[in-house]
Order: C-alpha cells, then structure tokens, then sequence
C-alpha cells in the first residue's frame, strides 16, 4: 500500500505563486486525522514542496541607544531650565516683596514696684486686667507711715518754738545792751570828771575809784549784752536750720505716706499677678507687671539684602497668627543700626539668633513697624508671631 499526501492543485503556468504566510505554523495533524490517511486514495500528481518565507531579522538595539540618550537628554535639559526658571522667578519676586515670618508682637512690660517697703493691706486689680493711668493697684499698711508724720509735725513745732525763744533772748540782749551802753557813756562821764576833780584836789580819790568802777562794771555789762546777743541770734539760725530740718523730715514724711497708695502709671493691661494682700512690699522691687497698651509694635527681622531698599515710613503689611487671615497696614517705625552677635541678657545692642529649625540663615536686621489705624477691638498679644511683608 503505497501512502500519498493530498494537496492543492500546481499553479497554472506564467501566474504569480501567492506569497507565504509569514510567522504562522500549521499544528501537526492528531492520531484520529492521520489514520484515514493510511486508507488507500486515489493517485494524485504529485505536487511541488512550498519554499519557505525568509525570516525577518529585528532591528539592531544599537539604533534604539541614541534615541534614549537623546529622550534622557531632553528631560535633563527641561528640568534644569525648570530650576533655573523658578530661581529667576523667585529672584525677582524677593527683589520686588520683601518677606519674613521671624516676627513678632512686642510692647512695653512696665515693672511696678512701690517706693516703700510695708505690708500690703488691699490689691486693687486681678490678673489680666485692662488699667488705666492713675488706677490705684495696691495699698500698703498707712499707719507706720502716718505715725512718722504725726512724729515730724511735733518736731516742727518744738523747732518754731524754739526759734520764737531765740528771738525773744535776742531782743532783750539788745535792749540790754541799749541800757549797759547809756550807762557806760554816763559812767565814763563821771569819771572823766571826778579825774579832773581829784587832780585838782577838789574830790577825794574814793570818789574816783568808784568811778572807775562804774566805769568797768558798765563796760562788762556791754560785753555781757554782746554777747547774749551773738548767742541769740546763733540760736535763732540753729533752730531755724533744725526747723528746716524738720520740715523736709516732714516732706519726706509725707511722701512716704502718699506712696502707700501704688497706682498704674500707663494705660495698659495687668499681667501674671501673684500678689496677695499680706504679702510685703520692698522698696523697688517688682511686684506687678503691666503691658503698655500703647507702644504695641511689630519686630520684623529682615535679611541684610533688604534693608538696602527700606525707608522709614515705607508701608509694610502685617499678618497677625493671633488673628489670621487679615493683614493690617502698618509702616516702617525704624531700622536697627546695630545688633549683637553674641548671645547675652539685657544688652543695648538686640541679639537676633541666626538659626532657625537647625538651619543656618544669614543674619538678619531688626525692623520697628507700627500698625497704622488699628481697628477698635483689635487686641494684640506680646509675644505673638506675626509676617510681615513690604514692597520696596
């Protein structure tokens, strides 16, 4: 039994043969198809073998290189002038607004203290409260004071009694020396005479001596006289210094008093009071705190490259964190000429850190800005933080 495959006719002659199908591969034929072709069929002509299709090669992956370097390139080069174009762009925008969040809210703190030392007796105010000037805030125990006054009025008046005493000894001691002084003139008389007399043997010599004696008895009252009245007009400008003395006594006396009232000494707002009745006040010694309700201001500290461009009275724009969301028109109170490097407490010249979340800035410049017609009910906050912006 001879076996012979089926197949299509052959090609007529001069006609194009049909192109291979490229790729596709026929599966081999299974057990049931290929038993009925064991069977005898009829002789067919025999048929020509079909030429297989060339392969067709894949591009080389040289070419594909240049084409990723050029992509890799052109990424490079838009994310680079991406950079460079936010860079100018935020150059210009810094030369033209000038901003900063180092800032802050500051006012005046005025330490209260009073002026004596003594028990307090009543705190007027409570914490937090808004004051006036003028407002009493706390009194101290008056009574060792008004005692030391009661004590300076006594002296006063010993003192003008006193006085009156010296000028009283100071009028007899000249109307005694007006009298010791006739009679020295009238005891020199005599004696002048009765010397004339006892040299022409017409009076005895006693009569002499006894106006000799008159003579010198006179002349010590006039001494006498003198001299209780230098000692009386002494004691008049003694008594009137002790006087003097006495009155300032009473003065100081009096003001002592007068500062057992302690009362607030600007318009502002009591802060972290502690103070208790019972407690004692000593002389210049802080015990209540006020913020200044007005010296509020804003502390901006700007970058060294723009203060090139700020004035005095520029317009600057703040943003109060206390209150958000609102900016309030302020301007520039004034520039700091100076300012410390080196960290200190209670320095004249202010000391701005140059770090700020582990990072190291430039140093930068205190800024005075003030608000410009705050609202009414605006209240602000020592301390608080606040950004400021101005347009140079």
């Amino acid at each position: 039994m001879s076996v012979t495959a089926s197949s299509a006719a052959p090609p007529s002659p001069g006609a194009k043969p049909e192109p291979p199908v490229e790729g596709i591969v026929e599966p081999a034929p299974t057990a049931a198809e290929a038993k009925p072709a064991l069977m005898p069929t009829p002789t067919a002509a025999p048929t020509p073998t079909p030429v297989p299709a060339p392969a067709v090669e894949a591009p080389p992956v040289e070419a594909a290189r240049p084409e990723r370097e050029t992509s890799r390139l052109r990424r490079l080069v838009v994310v680079g002038g991406t950079i460079l174009g936010l860079f100018i762009v935020y150059q210009i925008i810094v030369y033209f607004v000038a901003y900063t969040d180092d800032a802050y809210v500051r006012s005046d703190l005025v330490a209260i203290a009073s002026e004596v030392t003594g028990p307090i007796l009543k705190v007027h105010v409570v914490d937090n409260q808004d004051v006036k000037k003028g407002d009493k805030l706390f009194t101290i125990d008056p009574v060792p004071f008004q005692l030391i006054v009661n004590q300076r009025q006594a002296e006063i008046d010993e003192q003008k009694a006193l006085v009156k005493v010296s000028k009283e000894e100071l009028s007899s001691s000249q109307a005694a020396l007006s009298a010791s002084t006739s009679a020295h003139t009238f005891a020199l008389q005599e004696q002048v005479r009765f010397a004339d007399l006892a040299k022409s043997q017409y009076a005895p010599i006693a009569d002499l001596d006894r106006a000799n004696n008159e003579l010198r008895r006179t002349a010590a009252e006039m001494r006498i006289s003198e001299f209780g009245i230098e000692k009386a007009r002494n004691g008049i400008v003694a008594h009137e210094a002790s006087l003097n003395l006495a009155l300032a006594q009473m003065a100081t006396a009096q003001w002592a008093l007068g500062k057992t009232e302690v009362v607030a000494t600007v318009d502002g707002a009591i802060t972290n009071l502690t103070l208790q009745p019972g407690d004692t006040a000593n002389a210049n010694v802080p015990v209540i705190g006020i913020v200044d309700g007005k010296a509020w201001r804003i502390m901006a500290n700007y970058k060294q490259a723009y203060i090139r461009s700020f004035k005095v009275g520029d317009t600057a724009w703040v943003w109060l964190d206390s209150q958000p969301f609102q900016f309030h028109r302020a301007r520039i109170e004034g520039i700091a000429r100076g300012f410390s490097r080196d960290v200190g407490q209670d320095k004249l010249l202010p000391y701005v850190a140059p770090t700020t979340d582990w990072i190291r800035l430039q140093r930068r410049i205190p800024v005075t800005i003030t608000l410009v017609d705050p609202p009414p009910n605006l209240k602000l906050y020592m301390g608080a933080d606040a950004r400021t912006i101005i347009f140079p």
